[in-house]
């Protein structure tokens, strides 16, 4: 946070921008300068050049060893156009994904990456069965093109014909905001809650209230969202890109259906509520799978990770 004299800055979009680098850029020479190793978390695009570049470019000034950590589904795309990003992941000492997926991604431009997946916290979470399964439809992706909430929303059209009290709670935020509202209006969905950005504290509830958890999106890695799902017990239906089908096989862990193809998501929705066992037995082996994310089960790799890269600067 900029001190408060200039604090009102943060109310102009560009502004805030060079406001929020001018107080960044300072903050990395003064803790990196007593780093072992920097772990550098990344996403794409211009993300990347204001958040890790500058990091990485001041870890290596000091001589320390950078962890490049990259989670956004938007890689392919983003590699492809930035000769700076691919410049830059080639010199670093470790590059980590979280998934299969983007490993291959790297691999396909010459880079090197090792898999650590994402983290679940069970304790936060809790599990339990729907019985009965009702249609309370949860989903927690962010109001942006690349999660294709409209395709939720054009799903749960075709449930609500067939399931006329089921309810859709649609949490995050976004610049897609007023279509997916407008949207909302012009199917004449009933029961649709857009409940905003919430807490990372409070997440847990909306899992707790609701029976079934849906996605669309058209880019994605490998979503926490989904082992969230998991470890509160809900079947999962998503779109079937990027990372998701190595984290959920269809028919075993939840429900895949084609990019874009809201009658299918529709039709996997409608699958679980005509039959309950088996979104159940979705749910349980999703659960199974949960420990495998954990920060016991993950913690020796990160510390490897760590030690290794430190002994080799």
């Amino acid at each position: 946070m900029p001190p408060s004299p200039i604090r009102f800055a943060l109310a102009a979009k560009y502004v805030r921008t060079i406001v929020t680098e001018c107080v960044y850029v300072p903050l990395l020479v003064r803790e990196l300068a007593h780093a072992d190793v920097v772990h550098v978390f990344s996403a794409s695009y211009w993300s990347f050049l204001l958040a890790p570049l500058p990091a990485i470019v001041i870890a290596r000034a000091f001589g320390r060893p950078v962890v490049l950590h990259y989670h956004s589904g938007e890689a392919p795309d983003h590699l492809a156009r930035s000769t700076v990003a691919r410049a830059v992941l080639a010199r670093t000492s470790r590059n980590v994904v979280p998934s299969s997926f983007l490993a291959r991604v790297f691999s396909g431009f010459g880079l090197r990456a090792e898999i650590v997946p994402n983290l679940v916290d069970l304790a936060t979470f809790r599990y339990r069965e729907r019985n009965p399964l009702r249609p309370r439809i949860l989903s927690t992706r962010n109001f942006e093109p690349i999660y294709n909430v409209a395709c939720t929303l054009r799903a749960f059209h075709l449930v609500q014909q067939r399931w006329p009290e089921a309810s859709l709670t649609l949490v995050g935020g976004g610049s897609e905001g007023p279509k997916l509202k407008a949207l909302a209006d012009t199917l004449r969905l009933k029961h649709v809650t857009f409940a905003g950005t919430v807490s990372p504290e409070l997440i847990a509830g909306y899992y707790d209230t609701h029976d079934i958890y849906v996605q669309s999106p058209d880019i994605d890695n490998m979503p926490v969202s989904v082992l969230e799902a998991y470890a509160s017990g809900l079947p999962v239906v998503s779109t079937d890109v990027g990372g998701i089908s190595a984290m959920l096989t269809d028919a075993r862990h939840g429900l895949l259906a084609p990019a874009g193809d809201h009658q299918q998501l529709g039709r996997c929705i409608l699958r679980l509520l005509d039959d309950p066992p088996f979104a159940t037995s979705l749910a349980r082996s999703a659960l199974e799978t949960c420990q495998a994310y954990t920060w016991t089960s993950l913690r020796r790799q990160w510390l490897g990770i760590y030690r290794d890269t430190s002994s080799a600067n």
